[in-house]
């Protein structure tokens, strides 16, 4: 118990970058993975759900559409970029059009481009 107890203390030396390192040498040595179900951490089902609810969304433009323009023109409501830049990314799809968008404007986004006839995903 004694040696636990001394690798508990070294890890509470490092930080979490340094951790994830020895982390994932363990589960790739051993099989086995370190996440806990989340249902069993957050105390039931009921829990493991307010758990997963996300706050924050990246929007991925999937399919384009018929309408090229209106989708370039949300593109740039969205992203706040000029029309060359818009342009590329929509002609890019699939393709990342803004990251870590709180869940109400994700949603707002993710109804303009259906409008304008394309396909998001919010991830």
């Amino acid at each position: 118990m004694a040696k636990i107890n001394d690798i508990v203390e070294e890890i509470k030396a490092l930080s979490l970058v340094e951790v994830a390192d020895p982390v994932k040498l363990l589960e790739e040595e051993f099989g086995v993975s370190a996440a806990a179900p989340v249902a069993v951490v957050a105390g039931g089902a009921e829990a493991g759900a307010a758990a997963e609810e996300k706050t924050e969304f990246t929007i991925k433009l999937k399919e384009v559409g018929a309408n090229k323009i209106a989708v370039i023109k949300v593109v740039r409501e969205v992203t706040g970029l000029g029309l060359a830049e818009a342009k590329a990314l929509v002609d890019g799809a699939p393709a990342v059009i803004k990251e870590n968008v709180p869940a109400a404007d994700a949603k707002g986004f993710e109804e303009k481009f259906k409008e304008a006839g394309a396909t998001v995903e919010l991830a």
